[in-house]
């Protein structure tokens, strides 16, 4: 994994979140989030000795490890009490982002502070149905917390803010990144995203 890319989309998501940025540290980077469940995470770009050695430090179910890798190679480094959490997939995107028009009674706003831009699509009785974030800094354009809400799925919301954050990005050489779960990463394959790398996260179990 690039480690400037990894670095950069760090800083661009607690930038985000409003979190501390990422320092270095064993060999990776680790971002203090200090929310009740997770204190905070260690981010490594490859397979390295480093995380077992900080592993064996780590005492706490709320301090998550997180690599680049598959959940195998992240497993492999440590010690027997740790699990595996939910995959997901750092993923990249060049070219043109579609822009599909909203379906009948849905109302889109964007609003970008400084380099944050924050999308919502509301329906017609004014509740939130769909939202995403994204930072541009560092060289990257960042996507985050891309959400439909269940009772609007399957309608192109989730493609339309894509589209709408997209038409916020100023540098044309700034790469666009995210990290997608399971289940969105049939909707960003079929958005010309690809995968760079699987992103693999392990906390203690006992």
């Amino acid at each position: 994994m690039d480690t400037h890319l990894l670095s950069a989309w760090l800083s661009a998501r607690s930038i985000a979140r409003g979190l501390p940025l990422p320092v270095l540290d064993h060999g990776g980077w680790r971002v203090d989030t200090g929310l009740p469940d997770e204190l905070r995470r260690h981010v490594f770009a490859r397979p390295d000795q480093a995380i077992s050695t900080l592993a064996s430090t780590i005492s706490s179910p709320h301090i998550l490890l997180k690599l680049c890798g598959t959940g195998e190679q992240l497993l492999r480094l440590l010690p027997p009490c740790w699990q595996l959490l939910q995959d997901r997939f750092f993923m990249m995107h060049e070219g043109a982002l579609a822009a599909p028009g909203l379906p009948a009674g849905y109302r889109l706003d964007v609003v970008t502070t400084d380099a944050i831009s924050v999308a919502h699509i509301r329906a017609e009785d004014g509740s939130s149905a769909a939202s995403g974030h994204a930072v541009e800094v560092g060289g990257v354009f960042v996507f985050d917390r891309i959400v439909t809400e269940p009772a609007h799925r399957r309608r192109g919301l989730g493609r339309a803010i894509m589209a709408a954050l997209g038409d916020r990005q100023r540098s044309g050489s700034a790469r666009r990144v995210l990290v997608a779960t399971e289940d969105g990463l049939e909707l960003y394959k079929s958005l010309d995203w690809c995968v760079l790398s699987p992103y693999s996260t392990a906390a203690m179990a006992c």
